[in-house]
C-alpha cells in the first residue's frame, strides 16, 4: 500500500468517527476543598501558577510533535523513540501533580492515566496507519476521541461552574484534530503544513491552559495571593 493511500486510511477513519461521550467525572476530595482558605496552607503567586500551567501544556504538545518526528517514518523509528516516549509520558504525570494541591490524589491520579491513555492512544494511531490497517486505525481512531471526551467530563466533575462539558469536548477534539493534521502532514512530507499545523496546536493549547489555571484560581481564590 503507498503512503497516500495509508494517509488516506488515516484521514478517512477519523472524518467518519462517532464519538460517544462517557458520563465520566471526577470529585474533588473533601479535605482538598477544606484546605481552601486553610491558614497553613501556604498561598500561590497568581502569575507564577498560570505561567507554570502554560509551561505543563506546552511540554505536552512540545514533546509529542517530537515522538510524531520520531515515528513518523515508514521504515523504522528514529532511535531517540524510548526516551521520547518516557519524556512525554512524564508530563501527563507531572500536570496530574499539578492538580493535587487542590482536588486530592485520587483526582490527580485519574487525570494522568486519562492523559496517558490519551498520548498511548496517539501512538496507536500512528502505529496503525503506518501499518496500512483500516481496522485498527479505524478502532485507534474511536478510542482516541472517546478518551478526549472522557477527559473533558473528568475535568468538568473537577470544576463544574469554569469548566463547561462541551466547551471542554469542543476545545480537546479541536485539540486532536490539529495534532491529526501534525501527524497527517509530516507522514506526508508537507513539512510546511506540519509545521503550521504545530503552530495552530500551540495557540490552542494555550487557551486551554488558560482556562485550567483561570478555573482554578477562581475555584480556590483564598489559595493564592490577591
Amino acid at each position: 500500500m503507498t503512503r497516500s493511500s495509508r494517509l488516506g486510511i488515516l484521514g478517512g477513519a477519523l472524518a467518519s468517527v462517532l464519538v460517544v461521550a462517557l458520563a465520566a467525572s471526577v470529585a474533588p476530595p473533601a479535605e482538598a476543598a477544606k484546605a481552601d482558605g486553610d491558614p497553613g496552607v501556604a498561598k500561590l503567586d497568581r502569575g507564577a501558577f498560570h505561567d507554570a500551567m502554560r509551561k505543563l501544556w506546552e511540554d505536552h504538545i512540545v514533546w509529542t510533535r517530537q515522538y510524531i518526528v520520531s515515528a513518523a517514518t515508514l521504515d523504522a523509528d528514529l532511535p531517540d523513540i524510548g526516551p521520547t516516549t518516557d519524556r512525554l509520558l512524564a508530563n501527563q504525570a507531572d500536570i496530574g501533580d499539578a492538580l493535587r494541591p487542590f482536588y486530592g490524589d485520587e483526582a490527580g491520579d485519574a487525570v494522568t492515566a486519562l492523559l496517558r491513555d490519551h498520548i498511548l492512544g496517539a501512538a496507536a494511531l500512528i502505529t496503525a496507519a503506518k501499518a496500512g490497517d483500516p481496522t485498527a486505525t479505524a478502532a485507534a481512531s474511536a478510542a482516541w476521541y472517546t478518551n478526549a471526551d472522557t477527559i473533558a467530563a473528568a475535568l468538568h466533575g473537577l470544576n463544574p461552574d469554569a469548566w463547561d462539558t462541551a466547551h471542554m469536548q469542543a476545545m480537546m477534539r479541536a485539540h486532536l484534530d490539529r495534532t491529526l493534521e501534525e501527524a497527517v502532514a509530516r507522514l506526508e512530507g508537507r513539512y510546511a503544513d506540519d509545521i503550521a499545523a504545530y503552530e495552530a496546536v500551540h495557540v490552542d493549547i494555550l487557551a486551554m491552559a488558560d482556562m485550567l489555571s483561570d478555573g482554578i484560581i477562581e475555584q480556590f481564590p483564598a489559595r493564592f495571593h490577591r
